[in-house]
């Protein structure tokens, strides 16, 4: 709503309400929690306000799986990117049962609607505050890259972006109508009311809460898909609600940075010990759910453990054959990989899922950070990750050559002092997902 004079806007607005994450991941991913009913806020930072400067526009999604995160949490500072010229737009939007539960009345995928209104509002806005309208770019992790990948495929996001950045997330995840209805009916259940907008309405918020983290709760405990649908491979419960799988093609019209980590999938493996754990039998079920050839991957990664190989199959499923079937279907998209591999955890949690966001934001001294990448992460890489970032916002080049599906499949892998351009890393594993993903 409109007001008149001047009005204060130097702190963070409302967060939108959600359940901390469990141990051990609590410890890794600190959560930002700001009370109050207005949550459909953003985050602006901006090096010269004002109409004429017209500089480029990063507008920021964050991730925590449709049910998580904010825009709020320190380690999404924008003063890095307004410090080297960008305008910065950090957004806040619904999450869980308020963003993504399908409720016959209401809209689906409500969150998704929130981020186009605020893509809305810097469109009409973002000069005031010295960016270019037209040259808006919007990145996000994993849940926010995902819910880029739905909002390329979606005509009221067109022209509202013209570059995107999805790290560790793409178009293939999404539940289709019936699963998201299975889930909707599910958690009514829970809370012993209709099935309806209306009557979700009327629940208090503690109770949805408490609603949303016993669903969540039974569907880590039992991910069948008899029960959860086609919700239980990806694993999450809450995502956005699509017929089918839209990959957008030539036509896009909006420039491309995708990518990924090496081994995403350790984050939900090393911190709880399930690493160490996994049996042969596990890795099999896991690779016959997925389609994917066990004997391919065995014979890629010689003396690897059953851990090590649900690892690698479960992160090319989720992040990496995701990112590179978009690449192939949007010509002049750049692909990257981050492989620096972090130290925590002895080593072993490698270069998991959300690791690159220090880096990205190049905050690595950042409290939100260090429990993730230690204490002395390579300074300079960061500086090469978030330059690549800026440079793709102004200009759409981040500084290595597109992939070309027909040609090298050149794709820029970040590691600590040896960032290079590869040509069709781990070719063999990606070939064996031809068909199945």
């Amino acid at each position: 709503e409109p007001w008149s004079g001047v009005r204060d806007a130097v702190a963070y607005g409302p967060t939108a309400p959600k359940v901390p994450y469990a141990p051990p991941f609590d410890a890794l991913i600190p959560e930002t929690s700001v009370p109050g009913e207005d949550c459909l806020n953003l985050n602006v930072w901006t090096p010269e306000p004002g109409p004429g400067a017209r500089l480029p526009v990063m507008v920021w999604l964050h991730g925590g799986g449709f049910s998580n995160g904010s825009a709020n949490s320190s380690g999404y500072r924008g003063e890095t990117f307004a410090r080297d010229g960008v305008v910065f737009v950090g957004v806040n939007y619904r999450l869980g049962t308020d963003g993504f539960l399908h409720l016959p009345g209401a809209p689906d995928n409500r969150g998704l609607l929130d981020q186009i209104a605020a893509l809305e509002w810097v469109r009409d806005n973002i000069a005031a505050f010295g960016g270019d309208p037209d040259r808006v770019t919007v990145f996000g992790e994993s849940a926010g890259g995902v819910a880029i990948g739905q909002l390329l495929a979606d005509p009221r996001a067109r022209g509202l972006l013209r570059r995107a950045v999805l790290q560790s997330g793409a178009c293939h995840h999404f539940v289709r109508p019936d699963t998201a209805r299975r889930i909707g009916e599910r958690m009514a259940a829970q809370l012993g009311v209709p099935h309806t907008a209306e009557a979700f309405a009327g629940v208090p918020p503690a109770a949805l809460m408490a609603a949303q983290e016993t669903l969540r709760s039974d569907f880590a405990r039992r991910p069948d898909p008899a029960v959860w649908g086609d919700a239980a491979l990806n694993g999450m419960v809450f995502e956005p609600v699509a017929e089918e799988l839209r990959l957008p093609g030539p036509d896009l019209g909006v420039d491309l940075l995708v990518g990924s980590n090496r081994e995403e999938n350790r984050l939900y493996m090393v911190p709880n010990g399930r690493l160490a754990t996994i049996s042969e039998g596990r890795v099999a079920r896991g690779a016959q759910a997925y389609g994917v050839d066990l004997d391919g991957y065995r014979a890629t990664r010689p003396g690897a453990t059953p851990g090590e190989l649900l690892d690698a199959i479960v992160t090319d499923w989720f992040w990496r054959i995701p990112a590179v079937r978009l690449a192939e279907s949007v010509p002049g998209t750049h692909l990257y990989e981050f492989a620096w591999r972090s130290p925590q955890f002895d080593g072993a949690l490698g270069a998991c899922h959300a690791l690159e966001l220090g880096f990205v934001f190049d905050l690595l001294d950042d409290p939100d950070y260090v429990p993730m990448t230690g204490k002395d992460a390579p300074a300079e890489l960061a500086r090469t990750v978030h330059g690549a970032w800026v440079s793709f916002a102004g200009t759409g080049d981040p500084g290595w050559p597109a992939y070309d599906p027909a040609g090298e499949r050149a794709t820029m892998v970040f590691d600590d002092g040896a960032c290079r351009t590869e040509a069709d890393p781990r070719s063999a594993e990606r070939e064996l997902w031809h068909g199945v993903r």
